[in-house]
């Protein structure tokens, strides 16, 4: 009778776990940081007489930036390959020797790679830090979850950048951190929000 009982309970934790294609989720390694608000960017403009348009910005609380001659521009949002090119178009009304002159965008200190992690850990709040990092390491940088964390029933909240809809990505904490589901460790984007009950 005994080891129906043990069979009963194996089904019912078999049945609880994740169902979710964490390999459809990005890899933002795989691709050019955009751009936010709180970001440093180096400003270079290569060429004679260019020295004055060379400039630090720091991205405000609206998205934008100050350029020398330029004035404001949008960098929010933005790869530091599309704020390259949105500064080429302003400064070839300014500048005519811009033929022959090289545009350099340069992310100096990256600030808005946020995210928040919430509920039964050692430290909730926001986290931030200068390099991508995946739901284990998000988890660690909180001191893990608490003696009275539901481990298995952690959940990453997502918000998609197209349709504004939120999905909800369930995480089971001990078999990430046994290595026995490392599809679970996903990296953690700009703006998410990890929760553990």
């Amino acid at each position: 009778m005994r080891w129906l009982v043990v069979l009963v309970l194996a089904a019912a934790c078999g049945s609880n776990l994740p169902k979710y294609n964490y390999a459809a989720e990005p890899d933002p390694r795989t691709s050019e940081v955009v751009l936010g608000v709180g970001d440093v960017v180096a400003i270079n403009v290569w060429g004679e007489g260019n020295k004055d348009l060379n400039t630090e910005a720091t991205i405000r609380p609206d998205g934008t930036i100050t350029m020398p001659l330029v004035g404001d521009l949008k960098a929010a949002g933005q790869t530091p390959t599309e704020l390259k090119g949105q500064i080429k178009a302003k400064l070839g009304d300014f500048v005519k020797t811009l033929q022959g002159s090289e545009i350099t965008v340069a992310l100096k200190t990256w600030r808005s790679y946020r995210f928040t992690i919430q509920g039964e850990v050692v430290k909730t709040g926001v986290f931030t830090t200068d390099q991508f990092v995946t739901i284990a390491d998000a988890l660690a940088l909180a001191g893990g979850p608490t003696r009275f964390a539901r481990r298995d029933g952690i959940v990453l909240m997502r918000t998609d950048a197209k349709t504004k809809q939120v999905r909800r990505i369930p995480f089971d904490y001990d078999l990430l951190a046994s290595g026995k589901r490392v599809d679970m460790n996903i990296y953690v984007l700009p703006g998410d929000t990890i929760y553990v009950p």
